[in-house]
């Protein structure tokens, strides 16, 4: 994209950069029972995505983020705990807030301030608007304006040339002494449309840079179908496969599939040994390259000796979450002479859809003997397989 007239007299490009995402709105316009930036996009509360992307960028040094009162709960729920200040009753006091923040705790030398309603934050992004500031006090992603543009209120009138009218996005990247000093000059009472407009009311020339359609603002309830097809469609597929063994010993309980089978004997491990379980979370572990089971509940650890294996089948989901990952389909496959899979099958379906929070359908539980060979004929123990099928961003 060109740039509007660098000026010569810009600094050298500093080092220390820090993000701000605004995040204090009440986001009415959107429904629902929470503010929009923390309602549910693409598997996970709508800040965290942007907040992953700023704070995993190798270039921005911390992330704040500017919160609406009783907030605290809801952040730490949608990303744990992370630096955060009370934002204000207008978009203008919050992002004031957050830079006197900044200021009080260290400075920086560029601060990029993100609106937290635009979830999907390309890295390419981020660093076309550091790179501009080489050469610019500012800098804003932009898109050119696609639609035919008319003046009218009732009537349709004249249309207007649609060349040089650009759709400005967030973040927006500033040198930070002068977008601090540009809020702090701003007339009391009176609002911005962005930061870069305060910028430019006080001479700071503002590149613009090329923005991203993953970009889009989510403002009303139709937006949340819109981000999660463009989130979607950066997808690639991936299956893996688990596969996992215990034997079988009178006087233990028989965990399979995530319920209780009344059976004469059980399986025998550290854990609860639902041999079903284990294999989809080697399944779902292997489908983002995250090792097996036994790497993140080692059998040395005494913390997991009769643990649940559902809470390792959710860990293996929740990573898949954080990746932007969706789970799209597990298959089963449990091996055995007895007891019977089939008087059990709906309820282990039920009980690992409702764990992984997929449809019923998209769970496959299967059944199979060995005519009697091996360990699994002997009715010495029990074997299980298992196939993920899941969608993860590229990378």
């Amino acid at each position: 994209m060109t740039s509007l007239s660098p000026s010569p007299r810009v600094p050298q490009l500093p080092q220390r950069v820090v993000a701000l995402i605004v995040a204090a709105g009440s986001g009415t316009r959107a429904g629902g029972d929470v503010p929009k930036q923390y309602a549910m996009v693409a598997g996970k509360p709508m800040i965290a995505h942007s907040y992953a992307a700023l704070a995993s960028h190798p270039r921005i040094a911390s992330v704040l983020v500017a919160i609406g009162p009783g907030q605290d709960d809801l952040l730490d729920a949608a990303i744990g705990p992370c630096p955060r200040v009370a934002g204000g009753a207008a978009r203008r006091d919050s992002v004031r807030a957050g830079l006197e923040s900044i200021a009080a705790n260290g400075g920086a030398d560029i601060v990029l301030i993100h609106d937290a309603a635009r979830p999907f934050l390309p890295a390419a992004t981020i660093d076309r608007l550091i790179d501009a500031l080489a050469e610019s006090v500012g800098a804003v992603p932009v898109l050119p304006v696609a639609d035919t543009l008319a003046r009218g209120m009732e009537i349709l009138g004249a249309t207007v040339p649609r060349d040089g009218l650009f759709r400005i996005q967030t973040p927006q990247a500033f040198h930070f002494d002068a977008i601090v000093e540009s809020h702090r000059q701003w007339p009391t009472g009176e609002e911005a449309t962005d930061d870069a407009q305060m910028a430019r009311r006080f001479g700071h020339e503002v590149a613009i840079v090329e923005g991203d359609m993953m970009l889009e603002k989510v403002t009303y309830p139709a937006d949340f179908a819109a981000a999660e097809a463009r989130h979607e469609a950066t997808l690639v597929s991936r299956t893996a496969m688990g596969f996992d063994v215990h034997r079988l010993e009178a006087g233990e309980e028989l965990w399979l599939g995530g319920i209780l089978v009344p059976h004469d004997k059980g399986l025998s491990g550290h854990s609860d040994a639902d041999v079903g379980l284990h294999a989809l979370t080697d399944a779902l572990l292997g489908t983002i390259g995250a090792g097996d089971i036994g790497t993140h509940f080692p059998p040395s650890d005494p913390q997991w000796r009769g643990a649940a294996s559902y809470k390792f089948l959710q860990h293996a989901a929740h990573l898949i979450a954080e990746r932007g990952g969706i789970i799209d389909f597990i298959d089963l496959t449990l091996i055995c002479e007895a007891p019977k899979i089939g008087p059990h099958r709906e309820a282990m379906r039920a009980r690992i859809a409702d764990l992984l929070a997929l449809d019923p359908d998209q769970v496959s539980i299967k059944a199979t003997t060995t005519e009697k060979l091996g360990f699994t004929g002997r009715g010495e123990g029990i074997a299980a397989q298992a196939v993920a099928t899941i969608r993860v961003p590229a990378r």
